[in-house]
């Protein structure tokens, strides 16, 4: 055990986008950082697809710590103007009924397009978000070293110390894992759950490609049924019963000149076990043989890196902070990537992590319980996730359910991200960073709208009944009666944008819709919807953006 004096305020194992990110968040703050990491820059990642939450708290980053370099990832025209012309547009959530043999119903298909006025998301072409991630850590001030790593981990009275194959020694106050599944924190102390505790099971297949064809080329749909926008200018998941393939193309921006396309699938292991003696690139094939339609987009597409095959995906960790570490993010667990929220939950961790370390640093106090909304975040993410994923999975298999799942996810996201606009808006105007407080004084810390009961609520009731439907004790036509009439119910969700409306599978708000939002929202005798109505009411009012009769009568 080493009596050396730390040589650096915090080590942070990883230079991933967790571990980059929340560097230069601490180094821009005055903290001593040294990244380290077994490997190094560029390299491929998988985790591309950007959702309004992350580039929410991405904002929130850039404008609480002052790393304007991060603005450059929150928007795909400056993305692809700053950082490198790699990137893609998430222009929209598209999903797609498949079954075997059968070409797919175009009415059996939903999208949810994402509000211009929330963000203009991106695909992240992550081997060059995440070496520009890496660029602004040490810009700021942090030390790296990289193709190092860790084999052995002390912790004493006065900091920690971390050796690595290569006898080096590094001493520090502090260590962040970011390192993900082979976590050598996770491994010295023995924290992973044996299994994961996850309820939903999935393992992958996934490369890049180049010629993969747009969906829209390959299937033709009758007018009534064509999404408000083309499939190709979203993440595309095409899902079968206990399965989805994901189609994410960094091609469809006029910026972009990166011809490439990630594309994988998931699958429940239980019920498509890994084939013995069969390759990776062989399986994918035979998996794309069963779905007509979704063949055709591979019709000469070729690899560019060798394919991944996966065991299970999901792990998990029965804890997740202690005295002078943090197990961060992938390092702490990981679920099924179907909704996107892998990096929205690092980001939303670090913001939790960084006000905590900056505050132990300057006390020279780290005891567990001054991190322990850490610890509580990052397990209530995972599991209000893994809730979502496996009704999900569930109810892939009969499409009315399915189509009620759909609605339960989707109306919670708008309200989750607007809660954290206001947030930014209102640490913009008085630079008081206590609003940022105010968002965790939330009574189920990890739901995407966690300060909502209504809405904990109908999620809580549509994992009951997609546990009834899955051991057979009630039909798929009784299960999505059940949620249908649960989400036609609750004061929880808006009439407005199509979600409480089962003949409208695609979801396209306006900011028209929007303001009709915020107004019904302002008015609801939900005291936290009707403050995430009222604050964003004012900012629309403020920027000219609603302007109708109704809604200056509504004042």
């Amino acid at each position: 055990m080493s009596t050396q004096t730390p040589t650096h305020d915090v080590v942070i194992l990883g230079s991933g986008i967790a571990g980059s990110t929340l560097g230069a968040v601490l180094a821009r703050s005055g903290a001593s950082v040294l990244i380290a990491d077994a490997g190094t820059h560029p390299r491929f990642a998988v985790g591309e697809s950007m959702i309004p939450q992350l580039v929410s708290w991405l904002q929130v980053l850039a404008e609480r710590y002052d790393v304007p370099e991060f603005e450059a990832l929150t928007d795909v025209t400056a993305i692809n103007t700053k950082v490198s012309n790699t990137f893609g547009r998430k222009q929209h959530f598209g999903f797609m009924l498949h079954r075997p043999g059968q070409e797919p119903d175009p009415t059996q298909a939903h999208q949810f397009v994402i509000p211009d006025a929330l963000t203009s998301a991106s695909h992240l072409f992550r081997q060059d978000s995440d070496a520009y991630l890496l660029r602004v850590a040490i810009g700021h001030g942090c030390d790296t070293r990289q193709q190092w790593r860790a084999e052995k981990i002390d912790f004493d009275d006065d900091g920690v110390t971390v050796i690595g194959t290569d006898g080096h020694e590094i001493r520090a106050r502090y260590l962040v894992d970011a390192s993900g599944f082979r976590s050598p924190l996770a491994d010295h102390l023995g924290l992973r759950e044996e299994p994961a505790r996850f309820r939903h099971h999935s393992r992958s297949l996934f490369t890049h490609m180049i010629g993969v064809r747009p969906f829209d080329d390959v299937i033709e749909v009758p007018e009534a049924s064509r999404p408000p926008v083309p499939w190709h200018n979203g993440t595309m998941h095409h899902i079968f019963e206990r399965g989805w393939f994901w189609i994410i193309p960094f091609d469809n921006h006029e910026l972009s000149r990166n011809p490439l396309c990630s594309v994988g699938v998931t699958l429940d292991p239980r019920l498509y076990p890994k084939p013995e003696g069969v390759g990776a690139e062989e399986e994918f094939a035979a998996l794309l043989s069963r779905f007509p339609a979704v063949e055709r987009q591979f019709e000469g597409a070729r690899k560019v890196r060798e394919w991944v095959s996966t065991g299970r995906l999901q792990y998990s960790s029965h804890q997740t902070v202690g005295r002078r570490w943090c197990l961060m993010s992938h390092a702490a667990g990981f679920l099924d990537p179907l909704y996107s929220r892998g990096m929205s939950n690092t980001f939303e961790i670090i913001h939790a992590l960084a006000p905590r370390l900056l505050a132990a640093l300057a006390d020279d106090d780290f005891e567990e319980k001054r991190f322990r909304h850490v610890e509580d975040l990052e397990q209530g993410l995972l599991d209000y996730n893994d809730t979502l994923v496996n009704c999900s999975f569930i109810a892939f298999s009969h499409f009315r359910l399915w189509d009620a799942v759909f609605r339960v996810w989707g109306s919670g996201n708008t309200p989750g991200t607007l809660r954290i606009n206001n947030a930014l808006r209102a640490f913009r105007t008085h630079r008081d960073p206590s609003v940022f407080d105010a968002l965790e004084n939330a009574p189920h810390t990890g739901l995407w709208w966690p300060d909502n009961d209504a809405f904990k609520t109908l999620l809580d009731a549509t994992a009951e009944t997609c546990a009834q439907y899955e051991a057979k004790l009630i039909d798929g036509d009784r299960a999505a009666d059940i949620i249908l009439g649960l989400i036609e119910e609750s004061e929880a969700v808006h009439p407005g944008f199509g979600w409480k409306d089962v003949n409208q599978r695609f979801i396209h708000p306006d900011r028209a819709q929007i303001a009709d939002f915020l107004q019904w929202a302002a008015r609801s005798p939900i005291p936290a919807l009707s403050t995430i109505g009222r604050e964003s009411l004012d900012a629309l009012r403020a920027a000219g953006a609603a302007e109708s009769p109704a809604a200056e009568g509504d004042r």
